[in-house]
């Protein structure tokens, strides 16, 4: 019995513990989109408030995490990339809260 509270205690630690780190994650990655990169100017994204209208709509596209992370990182048509200017943290975080909202 008091294994299985045990385990089932840090099951929960661990749990709240990733969900502090994701939403840490999440508001790092609004941060750049609306300021650092500036990425609103161009894009919508309903959850950032932006209506740009130069780059694609992310809440039509709903991009996957790895894909914003390539657009990001190399630049695709238009859009310049941020290999250099952003960090690869800065990068993941970006990607992340892209990736998350727009399925939302």
């Amino acid at each position: 019995m008091i294994k299985k509270n045990f385990f089932s205690l840090l099951i929960l630690i661990l749990l709240i513990n990733k969900q502090a780190k994701s939403d840490s994650m999440l508001d790092m990655g609004k941060d750049i989109f609306l300021n650092k990169a500036s990425c609103s100017t161009c894009h919508t994204l309903k959850d950032a408030g932006s209506e740009g209208q130069i780059g694609p709509n992310l809440n039509d596209i709903r991009p996957e995490k790895i894909t914003v992370i390539n657009a990001v990182t190399n630049g695709i048509g238009v859009m310049p990339a941020y290999e250099g200017e952003l960090s690869k943290d800065e990068i993941e975080a970006v990607s992340h809260y892209v990736s998350t909202v727009s399925q939302q």
